[in-house]
Protein backbone atom coordinates (compact mmCIF):
# COMPACT_ATOMS: atom_id res chain seq x y z
CA UNK A 1 0.00 0.00 0.00
CA UNK A 2 1.37 3.32 -0.75
CA UNK A 3 1.54 6.08 1.35
CA UNK A 4 -0.32 8.60 -0.99
CA UNK A 5 -3.16 5.93 -1.67
CA UNK A 6 -6.38 7.48 -0.19
CA UNK A 7 -7.02 3.96 1.78
CA UNK A 8 -3.72 4.25 3.56
CA UNK A 9 -4.75 7.97 4.26
CA UNK A 10 -8.17 7.06 5.50
CA UNK A 11 -6.99 4.38 7.82
CA UNK A 12 -4.83 7.08 9.54
CA UNK A 13 -7.42 9.27 10.08
CA UNK A 14 -9.42 6.35 11.27
CA UNK A 15 -6.82 5.53 14.06
CA UNK A 16 -7.01 9.38 14.99
CA UNK A 17 -10.83 9.99 15.42
CA UNK A 18 -11.21 6.85 17.64
CA UNK A 19 -7.74 6.09 19.61
CA UNK A 20 -8.88 9.36 21.84
CA UNK A 21 -7.85 10.10 25.57
CA UNK A 22 -10.48 9.53 28.16
CA UNK A 23 -11.56 10.04 31.78
CA UNK A 24 -13.71 7.63 33.00
CA UNK A 25 -16.59 6.07 31.51
CA UNK A 26 -17.25 7.82 28.30
CA UNK A 27 -21.37 7.99 28.96
CA UNK A 28 -21.21 9.42 31.94
CA UNK A 29 -18.06 12.21 30.93
CA UNK A 30 -20.41 13.03 27.68
CA UNK A 31 -22.81 14.09 30.10
CA UNK A 32 -20.42 16.20 32.00
CA UNK A 33 -18.83 17.67 28.89
CA UNK A 34 -22.55 18.66 27.81
CA UNK A 35 -23.28 20.38 31.24
CA UNK A 36 -19.87 22.09 31.48
CA UNK A 37 -20.38 23.50 28.03
CA UNK A 38 -23.92 24.56 28.96
CA UNK A 39 -22.82 26.49 32.38
CA UNK A 40 -19.97 28.11 29.95
CA UNK A 41 -23.04 28.87 27.74
CA UNK A 42 -25.08 30.37 30.21
CA UNK A 43 -22.18 32.28 31.86
CA UNK A 44 -23.00 31.37 35.41
CA UNK A 45 -24.09 28.92 37.80
CA UNK A 46 -27.36 27.55 36.85
CA UNK A 47 -29.77 27.21 39.69
CA UNK A 48 -31.41 24.46 37.84
CA UNK A 49 -31.03 21.64 34.88
CA UNK A 50 -32.98 19.85 33.07
CA UNK A 51 -31.52 16.67 31.47
CA UNK A 52 -32.99 14.60 28.61
CA UNK A 53 -31.12 11.77 27.42
CA UNK A 54 -31.75 8.84 25.56
CA UNK A 55 -32.02 4.94 27.07
CA UNK A 56 -28.94 3.82 26.34
CA UNK A 57 -27.53 6.41 27.83
CA UNK A 58 -29.60 6.17 30.30
CA UNK A 59 -27.81 2.53 30.67
CA UNK A 60 -25.07 3.67 30.60
CA UNK A 61 -24.54 5.86 32.92
CA UNK A 62 -27.29 4.54 35.66
CA UNK A 63 -24.16 2.13 37.82
CA UNK A 64 -21.16 3.42 37.02
CA UNK A 65 -18.83 5.84 39.16
CA UNK A 66 -18.60 9.19 37.51
CA UNK A 67 -14.52 10.02 38.14
CA UNK A 68 -13.84 12.94 40.40
CA UNK A 69 -16.42 12.92 42.42
CA UNK A 70 -15.76 11.24 45.25
CA UNK A 71 -17.68 8.19 44.21
CA UNK A 72 -20.69 9.39 43.00
CA UNK A 73 -23.09 7.64 40.50
CA UNK A 74 -25.64 8.46 37.93
CA UNK A 75 -26.64 11.44 35.76
CA UNK A 76 -27.03 13.71 38.15
CA UNK A 77 -23.93 13.48 39.47
CA UNK A 78 -22.24 13.68 36.24
CA UNK A 79 -24.08 16.78 35.24
CA UNK A 80 -23.30 18.04 38.67
CA UNK A 81 -19.46 17.61 38.09
CA UNK A 82 -19.60 19.01 34.78
CA UNK A 83 -21.01 22.28 35.78
CA UNK A 84 -18.82 22.79 38.74
CA UNK A 85 -15.54 21.61 37.75
CA UNK A 86 -16.04 20.54 34.05
CA UNK A 87 -13.56 22.15 30.96
CA UNK A 88 -15.89 22.37 28.17
CA UNK A 89 -13.22 22.67 25.55
CA UNK A 90 -11.19 19.71 26.94
CA UNK A 91 -14.30 17.31 25.80
CA UNK A 92 -13.45 14.19 27.20
CA UNK A 93 -10.92 14.68 29.47
CA UNK A 94 -13.80 17.66 30.71
CA UNK A 95 -13.27 16.27 34.39
CA UNK A 96 -9.30 16.04 34.20
CA UNK A 97 -8.18 18.87 36.68
CA UNK A 98 -10.77 18.58 39.70
CA UNK A 99 -10.04 19.48 43.06
CA UNK A 100 -10.60 18.55 46.40
CA UNK A 101 -12.61 21.58 46.52
CA UNK A 102 -14.65 20.77 43.65
CA UNK A 103 -15.99 17.13 44.93
CA UNK A 104 -17.38 19.54 47.71
CA UNK A 105 -18.58 21.73 45.97
CA UNK A 106 -20.46 19.02 43.76
CA UNK A 107 -22.19 17.70 46.62
CA UNK A 108 -23.55 20.56 47.82
CA UNK A 109 -24.53 21.71 44.24
CA UNK A 110 -26.51 18.30 44.00
CA UNK A 111 -27.92 19.02 47.56
CA UNK A 112 -28.91 22.50 46.40
CA UNK A 113 -29.84 23.15 43.26
CA UNK A 114 -32.46 20.82 41.53
CA UNK A 115 -31.83 18.39 38.81
CA UNK A 116 -34.79 16.70 36.80
CA UNK A 117 -33.36 13.66 34.46
CA UNK A 118 -36.24 12.58 31.51
CA UNK A 119 -36.30 9.82 29.19
CA UNK A 120 -35.88 11.18 25.67
CA UNK A 121 -37.49 8.95 23.06
CA UNK A 122 -36.11 10.87 20.40
CA UNK A 123 -35.65 7.65 17.81
CA UNK A 124 -31.57 8.08 18.26
CA UNK A 125 -29.56 6.04 21.00
CA UNK A 126 -27.33 8.64 21.62
CA UNK A 127 -28.65 11.24 22.76
CA UNK A 128 -28.52 14.17 25.34
CA UNK A 129 -29.55 17.58 25.86
CA UNK A 130 -29.09 19.43 28.95
CA UNK A 131 -30.91 22.89 29.48
CA UNK A 132 -29.30 25.45 32.36
CA UNK A 133 -31.23 27.79 33.78
CA UNK A 134 -30.75 30.79 35.95
CA UNK A 135 -33.10 33.33 36.32
CA UNK A 136 -34.82 34.31 33.10
CA UNK A 137 -31.94 33.00 31.32
CA UNK A 138 -31.54 29.27 29.26
CA UNK A 139 -28.65 27.67 27.53
CA UNK A 140 -29.31 24.40 25.54
CA UNK A 141 -26.57 21.83 24.90
CA UNK A 142 -27.31 19.03 22.59
CA UNK A 143 -24.73 15.60 21.87
CA UNK A 144 -26.21 13.47 19.31
CA UNK A 145 -24.60 10.09 17.88
CA UNK A 146 -21.07 9.96 19.61
CA UNK A 147 -19.67 11.63 22.49
CA UNK A 148 -18.79 15.10 21.20
CA UNK A 149 -20.85 15.74 18.49
CA UNK A 150 -22.06 19.13 19.55
CA UNK A 151 -25.59 19.43 17.18
CA UNK A 152 -26.88 22.32 19.46
CA UNK A 153 -25.70 24.87 21.52
CA UNK A 154 -27.96 28.20 22.26
CA UNK A 155 -28.61 30.55 25.07
CA UNK A 156 -31.87 32.01 25.04
CA UNK A 157 -32.83 33.24 21.40
CA UNK A 158 -28.78 32.89 20.08
CA UNK A 159 -27.88 29.88 18.42
CA UNK A 160 -24.54 29.48 18.48
CA UNK A 161 -24.21 25.90 17.04
CA UNK A 162 -26.51 24.08 15.12
CA UNK A 163 -26.23 20.89 12.56
CA UNK A 164 -28.30 18.67 10.85
CA UNK A 165 -28.88 15.14 12.63
CA UNK A 166 -28.59 12.68 10.28
CA UNK A 167 -28.94 8.83 10.01
CA UNK A 168 -25.16 9.28 9.56
CA UNK A 169 -22.68 8.92 12.30
CA UNK A 170 -20.98 12.35 11.07
CA UNK A 171 -19.93 13.71 7.84
CA UNK A 172 -17.05 14.96 9.09
CA UNK A 173 -15.45 11.59 10.56
CA UNK A 174 -13.62 9.08 7.94
CA UNK A 175 -16.52 6.67 6.40
CA UNK A 176 -15.76 4.09 8.07
CA UNK A 177 -16.85 1.78 4.43
CA UNK A 178 -13.35 1.73 3.30
CA UNK A 179 -12.68 -0.52 6.03
CA UNK A 180 -12.15 -4.69 5.43
CA UNK A 181 -10.13 -7.34 6.93
CA UNK A 182 -7.67 -8.05 4.00
CA UNK A 183 -7.34 -4.13 3.93
CA UNK A 184 -6.50 -4.37 7.49
CA UNK A 185 -3.98 -6.76 7.27
CA UNK A 186 -2.50 -5.18 4.56
CA UNK A 187 -2.33 -1.55 6.07
CA UNK A 188 -0.41 -3.42 9.72
CA UNK A 189 2.24 -4.38 7.04
CA UNK A 190 2.72 -1.42 4.98
CA UNK A 191 2.51 1.45 7.68
CA UNK A 192 5.49 3.89 8.32
CA UNK A 193 5.30 3.06 12.09
CA UNK A 194 6.23 7.05 13.42
CA UNK A 195 2.65 7.82 11.56
CA UNK A 196 0.48 5.83 14.23
CA UNK A 197 3.37 5.73 16.56
CA UNK A 198 2.50 8.98 18.56
CA UNK A 199 -1.32 7.37 19.28
CA UNK A 200 -0.33 3.83 19.84
CA UNK A 201 2.28 4.63 22.48
CA UNK A 202 -0.28 6.59 24.27
CA UNK A 203 -2.73 3.66 24.28
CA UNK A 204 0.27 1.48 25.75
CA UNK A 205 0.83 3.71 28.16
CA UNK A 206 -2.32 4.32 29.64
CA UNK A 207 -4.33 1.51 29.09
CA UNK A 208 -1.70 -0.26 30.81
CA UNK A 209 -1.20 1.65 33.88
CA UNK A 210 -5.25 1.27 34.47
CA UNK A 211 -4.76 -2.35 34.32
CA UNK A 212 -1.62 -2.26 36.64
CA UNK A 213 -4.00 -0.16 38.38
CA UNK A 214 -6.48 -2.74 38.58
CA UNK A 215 -4.57 -5.63 39.15
CA UNK A 216 -2.93 -3.42 42.48
CA UNK A 217 -5.96 -1.94 43.99
CA UNK A 218 -9.84 -2.56 45.25
CA UNK A 219 -11.90 -2.14 42.85
CA UNK A 220 -15.49 -3.54 42.08
CA UNK A 221 -15.72 -6.96 41.67
CA UNK A 222 -11.91 -7.33 41.51
CA UNK A 223 -12.16 -10.15 38.03
CA UNK A 224 -8.84 -9.05 37.08
CA UNK A 225 -7.68 -10.28 40.54
CA UNK A 226 -9.64 -13.41 40.58
CA UNK A 227 -8.93 -14.96 37.09
CA UNK A 228 -5.23 -14.02 37.91
CA UNK A 229 -5.31 -15.78 41.03
CA UNK A 230 -3.31 -19.00 40.96
CA UNK A 231 -2.53 -18.53 36.98
CA UNK A 232 0.08 -15.76 37.16
CA UNK A 233 2.19 -17.30 34.54
CA UNK A 234 -0.40 -18.79 32.65
CA UNK A 235 -0.46 -16.17 29.64
CA UNK A 236 -3.53 -16.80 28.25
CA UNK A 237 -5.33 -16.39 31.45
CA UNK A 238 -2.66 -13.08 31.91
CA UNK A 239 -4.17 -11.32 28.85
CA UNK A 240 -7.99 -12.06 30.04
CA UNK A 241 -7.01 -10.68 33.90
CA UNK A 242 -4.69 -7.34 32.55
CA UNK A 243 -7.66 -6.36 29.98
CA UNK A 244 -10.57 -7.22 32.83
CA UNK A 245 -8.52 -5.46 35.54
CA UNK A 246 -8.37 -1.97 32.86
CA UNK A 247 -12.00 -2.30 33.88
CA UNK A 248 -12.48 -3.02 37.42
CA UNK A 249 -10.48 0.15 37.77
CA UNK A 250 -12.33 1.89 34.81
CA UNK A 251 -15.69 1.08 35.99
CA UNK A 252 -15.39 1.65 39.33
CA UNK A 253 -14.09 5.16 40.06
CA UNK A 254 -10.44 5.16 39.21
CA UNK A 255 -9.19 8.29 38.13
CA UNK A 256 -6.67 7.38 35.46
CA UNK A 257 -7.65 8.06 31.63
CA UNK A 258 -7.58 5.71 29.20
CA UNK A 259 -7.18 6.00 25.76
CA UNK A 260 -10.91 4.61 23.85
CA UNK A 261 -11.87 2.92 20.68
CA UNK A 262 -15.18 3.26 18.93
CA UNK A 263 -16.12 5.90 21.60
CA UNK A 264 -15.35 3.38 24.78
CA UNK A 265 -12.67 2.92 27.36
CA UNK A 266 -13.89 -0.19 27.96
CA UNK A 267 -13.04 -1.23 24.09
CA UNK A 268 -9.77 0.42 23.57
CA UNK A 269 -8.77 -1.55 26.52
CA UNK A 270 -9.90 -4.69 25.40
CA UNK A 271 -8.78 -4.40 21.97
CA UNK A 272 -4.98 -3.15 23.33
CA UNK A 273 -3.99 -4.76 26.88
CA UNK A 274 -3.95 -8.39 25.73
CA UNK A 275 -1.95 -7.72 22.36
CA UNK A 276 0.67 -5.71 24.79
CA UNK A 277 0.55 -8.36 27.27
CA UNK A 278 1.21 -10.88 24.68
CA UNK A 279 3.99 -9.09 23.07
CA UNK A 280 5.93 -8.99 26.58
CA UNK A 281 5.53 -12.19 26.96
CA UNK A 282 7.12 -13.61 23.45
CA UNK A 283 9.59 -10.58 23.21
CA UNK A 284 7.85 -9.26 20.05
CA UNK A 285 9.76 -5.52 18.83
CA UNK A 286 8.20 -2.40 19.20
CA UNK A 287 7.66 -2.28 15.40
CA UNK A 288 5.71 -5.50 15.55
CA UNK A 289 3.66 -4.52 18.45
CA UNK A 290 2.72 -1.42 16.93
CA UNK A 291 1.88 -3.10 13.67
CA UNK A 292 -0.34 -5.70 15.81
CA UNK A 293 -2.28 -2.69 17.86
CA UNK A 294 -3.03 -1.39 14.24
CA UNK A 295 -4.93 -4.33 13.23
CA UNK A 296 -6.32 -5.24 16.94
CA UNK A 297 -8.14 -1.46 16.52
CA UNK A 298 -9.27 -1.36 13.66
CA UNK A 299 -10.85 -4.95 13.49
CA UNK A 300 -12.56 -3.32 16.40
CA UNK A 301 -13.41 -0.35 14.64
CA UNK A 302 -14.75 -2.22 11.61
CA UNK A 303 -16.96 -4.35 13.80
CA UNK A 304 -18.48 -1.69 15.55
CA UNK A 305 -19.40 0.17 12.29
CA UNK A 306 -21.77 -2.47 11.57
CA UNK A 307 -22.91 -2.73 15.23
CA UNK A 308 -23.07 1.57 15.93
CA UNK A 309 -21.99 3.18 18.90
CA UNK A 310 -24.40 2.00 21.35
CA UNK A 311 -26.48 -1.24 21.63
CA UNK A 312 -27.96 -4.08 23.38
CA UNK A 313 -24.95 -5.81 22.10
CA UNK A 314 -21.73 -5.78 24.17
CA UNK A 315 -19.09 -4.33 22.76
CA UNK A 316 -16.38 -6.02 24.84
CA UNK A 317 -17.37 -9.06 22.06
CA UNK A 318 -16.06 -6.86 19.18
CA UNK A 319 -13.14 -5.39 20.85
CA UNK A 320 -12.07 -8.76 22.21
CA UNK A 321 -12.35 -10.26 18.70
CA UNK A 322 -9.77 -7.47 17.78
CA UNK A 323 -8.04 -8.33 20.27
CA UNK A 324 -7.49 -12.24 19.32
CA UNK A 325 -6.80 -10.43 15.57
CA UNK A 326 -3.51 -8.51 16.89
CA UNK A 327 -2.17 -11.58 18.66
CA UNK A 328 -2.62 -13.64 15.51
CA UNK A 329 -0.59 -11.25 13.86
CA UNK A 330 2.10 -11.28 16.64
CA UNK A 331 1.71 -14.41 16.13
CA UNK A 332 2.85 -14.29 12.19
CA UNK A 333 -0.41 -14.79 10.97
CA UNK A 334 -1.90 -12.73 7.75
CA UNK A 335 -4.82 -12.80 6.21
CA UNK A 336 -5.93 -16.43 6.30
CA UNK A 337 -5.51 -16.49 10.36
CA UNK A 338 -6.99 -13.36 11.45
CA UNK A 339 -10.31 -13.70 9.22
CA UNK A 340 -10.95 -16.93 10.22
CA UNK A 341 -9.84 -15.74 14.05
CA UNK A 342 -12.64 -12.90 13.45
CA UNK A 343 -15.12 -15.52 12.29
CA UNK A 344 -14.41 -18.19 14.92
CA UNK A 345 -14.56 -15.34 17.91
CA UNK A 346 -17.70 -14.11 16.65
CA UNK A 347 -19.45 -16.90 16.52
CA UNK A 348 -18.62 -17.61 20.07
CA UNK A 349 -19.88 -14.21 22.34
CA UNK A 350 -22.11 -12.52 19.53
CA UNK A 351 -25.08 -12.86 22.55
CA UNK A 352 -23.57 -11.28 25.02
CA UNK A 353 -25.89 -8.04 25.67
CA UNK A 354 -25.01 -4.88 27.05
CA UNK A 355 -26.91 -3.65 30.31
CA UNK A 356 -24.87 -0.52 30.91
CA UNK A 357 -21.64 0.12 32.70
CA UNK A 358 -20.59 -1.31 35.73
CA UNK A 359 -18.57 -3.79 37.50
CA UNK A 360 -19.33 -6.77 35.66
CA UNK A 361 -18.05 -5.26 32.15
CA UNK A 362 -14.92 -6.35 33.37
CA UNK A 363 -16.39 -9.99 33.51
CA UNK A 364 -17.68 -9.64 30.20
CA UNK A 365 -14.11 -8.50 29.21
CA UNK A 366 -12.41 -11.82 30.47
CA UNK A 367 -15.17 -13.58 28.81
CA UNK A 368 -14.40 -11.62 25.53
CA UNK A 369 -10.87 -12.05 25.54
CA UNK A 370 -11.04 -15.95 25.93
CA UNK A 371 -13.38 -16.05 22.76
CA UNK A 372 -10.89 -13.94 20.67
CA UNK A 373 -7.93 -16.70 21.91
CA UNK A 374 -10.40 -19.86 21.14
CA UNK A 375 -11.18 -18.53 17.81
CA UNK A 376 -7.38 -18.30 17.31
CA UNK A 377 -6.68 -21.29 18.81
CA UNK A 378 -9.20 -23.38 16.96
CA UNK A 379 -7.62 -22.34 13.59
CA UNK A 380 -3.96 -22.89 15.04
CA UNK A 381 -5.88 -26.55 15.24
CA UNK A 382 -7.17 -26.63 11.77
CA UNK A 383 -10.78 -25.77 13.22
CA UNK A 384 -13.13 -23.80 12.05
CA UNK A 385 -16.98 -22.78 12.28
CA UNK A 386 -18.28 -22.89 8.47
CA UNK A 387 -20.76 -20.65 6.58
CA UNK A 388 -24.26 -21.91 7.89
CA UNK A 389 -23.22 -22.54 11.20
CA UNK A 390 -25.88 -20.02 12.99
CA UNK A 391 -25.43 -16.43 11.74
CA UNK A 392 -21.70 -17.61 10.13
CA UNK A 393 -21.14 -16.18 6.51
CA UNK A 394 -19.44 -17.52 3.82
CA UNK A 395 -16.48 -14.99 4.10
CA UNK A 396 -15.20 -12.94 7.16
CA UNK A 397 -16.97 -9.31 5.40
CA UNK A 398 -20.52 -10.82 4.92
CA UNK A 399 -20.37 -12.40 8.65
CA UNK A 400 -19.41 -8.88 10.11
CA UNK A 401 -22.17 -7.50 7.94
CA UNK A 402 -24.40 -10.52 9.73
CA UNK A 403 -23.33 -9.42 13.45
CA UNK A 404 -23.83 -5.75 12.45
CA UNK A 405 -27.26 -6.45 10.97
CA UNK A 406 -27.96 -8.58 14.89
CA UNK A 407 -27.00 -6.04 16.80
CA UNK A 408 -28.32 -2.91 14.86
CA UNK A 409 -31.45 -4.34 14.02
CA UNK A 410 -32.29 -7.52 15.00
CA UNK A 411 -31.25 -6.36 18.97
CA UNK A 412 -33.61 -3.72 19.02
CA UNK A 413 -36.30 -4.80 20.93
CA UNK A 414 -33.28 -6.87 23.23
CA UNK A 415 -32.22 -3.19 24.01
CA UNK A 416 -35.99 -1.91 24.78
CA UNK A 417 -36.17 -4.43 26.97
CA UNK A 418 -33.13 -4.15 28.78
CA UNK A 419 -33.67 -0.22 29.53
CA UNK A 420 -37.09 -0.99 30.70
CA UNK A 421 -36.25 -3.43 33.06
CA UNK A 422 -32.84 -1.24 34.33
CA UNK A 423 -35.01 1.96 34.91
CA UNK A 424 -37.95 -0.09 37.12
CA UNK A 425 -37.19 0.98 40.61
Amino acid sequence: MLQTDLRYRNYISILEEELRPAMGCTEPIAIAYAAAMARKTLGVMPERLLIEASGNIIKNVKSVVVPHTGGLRGIPAAAAAGVVAGDADAELEVLAHVTPEDIRAMSEYLRNAPIEVKHADTGRIFDIRISAFSGGDCAVVRIADYHTNLVLVSRNDDVLIKRDVTDRIDDRLTDRTCLSVEGIVDFADSVDVEDVKALLERQIDYNMAIAKEGLSGNYGANIGKTVLRGREYDINYKMRAWAAAGSDARMNGCELPVVINSGSGNQGITASVPVIVYAEEIGASHETLLRALCVSNLITTHLKTGIGRLSAYCGAVSAGVGAGAGIAYLKGGRLEMIAHTVVNAVAITSGIICDGAKASCAAKIAAAVDAGLLGLAMYEDGNQFFGGDGIVKKGVENTIEAVGKLASRGMQKTDEEIIRLMMEE
